[in-house]
């Protein structure tokens, strides 16, 4: 089950034919890639103003990549069209039962003046071990990342320039198939769309002010909040629009307890104590992000900086005792919390971001944004790599 049999040779060879570059099928992968030698990347748009966007739907006039699979047969080869409309039935699986997951990747322009994805294999593999929670043929590793690759090609001069925001793709896997009756879909559809993306809270904003919710639960042990499920995020909507109305950006849920926190509605939350320990939720009932992934591993290699990491329970109070806090997501990237808030405690920050979050976010940016050499092998390159799993989703051990 993958999109189409391309070997290295001929991504590369599709790669170069984008921008006019066409070498001999006849010439080894390495002579293909030397080709590369005066290659250039898409310049960004013309015209687009980048400083001025959020984390939204910034534009329409992108391509779309998608592909589909009946069930127990092999997933189609991918297919490139306008981003428009979908044509589904009423019956659809995912409009009644809500058979869907999705993911969140950032392409960014580097430095070095590349354009390339971050972590695009762990997408991959949690994509995958969604589908297989939620009863849909899982997107194969290879294809996801075939699907993502064309999506930035095909969507290269929407690219902010270095510095200046991501290209957003938004992989979704959905039963599309006519199926009225409590029971996996038919037929399955996979789509990655794309968007510019600015910072998530708006331009120009600085720290998250956020609400301690007690009344509701973003997960449950047992549960399914470990899966980038649909149904997961619409029950967050009239928390986040009560909090927003009181001056919050967003929530911090905790668990069923009432006392530890999960996460937020859309992030994994960090909060860093006065002997600069991070604290951080452990995995079980929330979302293995992949930025907390990261951010868990760079302190382990920042022994230096004499920053130190507890990953297990953390508390509605060591939060409200912290010196400084911070969220992370592919849309947030790191977000510094100015502002926490209980119905009985609050707390705000002398410094946002603090010491240890800047130590963070520039360690994060310096790899995507290529201003450091990516020793992790985290950045993958559209153009260029051949499209083949990596990453693991182990937990460390501390």
């Amino acid at each position: 089950m993958r999109c189409f049999a391309r070997n290295t040779e001929e991504m590369l060879l599709r790669a170069a034919s984008k921008v006019g570059v066409l070498p001999s099928r006849r010439r080894p992968v390495d002579a293909v890639a030397r080709c590369f030698s005066g290659f250039a990347y898409p310049e960004p748009r013309p015209g687009v103003p980048w400083a001025k966007f959020g984390f939204s739907l910034t534009t329409r006039e992108t391509q779309m990549v998608s592909s589909t699979c009946v069930s127990g047969q092999m997933w189609s080869e991918c297919q490139v069209e306008p981003y428009g409309t979908l044509t589904l039935e009423p019956a659809a699986t995912i409009l009644n039962y809500g058979q869907g997951i999705f993911e969140g990747i950032k392409a960014y322009r580097t430095s070095k003046g590349r354009i390339v994805l971050f972590r695009p294999q762990k997408n991959a593999l949690r994509m995958g071990d969604g589908a297989r929670r939620m009863l849909m043929p899982p997107v194969p590793t290879q294809l996801f990342l075939e699907a993502c690759s064309l999506a930035v090609r095909e969507n290269a001069d929407w690219v902010p320039p270095c510095g200046q925001g991501a290209l957003y793709l938004r992989p979704l896997l959905f039963g599309s198939g006519a199926d009225l009756g409590v029971k996996p879909s038919s037929h399955f559809t996979f789509i990655v769309y794309v968007s510019p993306v600015g910072q998530y809270f708006g331009p120009g904003s600085g720290g998250a002010r956020m609400q301690l919710c007690k009344d509701q639960q973003r997960a449950a042990p047992s549960g399914q909040g470990h899966v980038k499920a649909v149904g997961n995020y619409a029950q967050c909507f009239s928390v986040q629009r009560n909090a927003k109305a009181d001056g919050f950006s967003d929530v911090i849920y905790l668990d069923v307890t009432g006392e530890y926190i999960d996460e937020a509605a859309a992030s994994n939350f960090f909060c860093v104590d006065s002997n600069r320990v991070i604290h951080t939720p452990q995995l079980g009932s929330i979302l293995p992000g992949v930025t907390r992934d990261s951010i868990i591993q760079l302190v382990r290699r920042l022994k230096n900086e004499d920053i130190h990491l507890n990953v297990g329970k953390v508390s509605s109070q060591v939060a409200l005792n912290s010196t400084e806090a911070f969220l992370t997501g592919t849309g947030a990237g790191i977000t510094p919390v100015e502002h926490i808030a209980s119905e009985e405690e609050q707390v705000t920050f002398a410094e946002t971001p603090g010491p240890v979050t800047k130590i963070l976010q520039k360690a994060l940016s310096d790899i995507q944004l290529e201003r450091v050499q990516d020793t992790h092998g985290w950045l993958l390159d559209p153009f260029v790599e051949p499209a083949f799993g990596r990453d693991s989703y182990m937990e460390p051990t501390f």
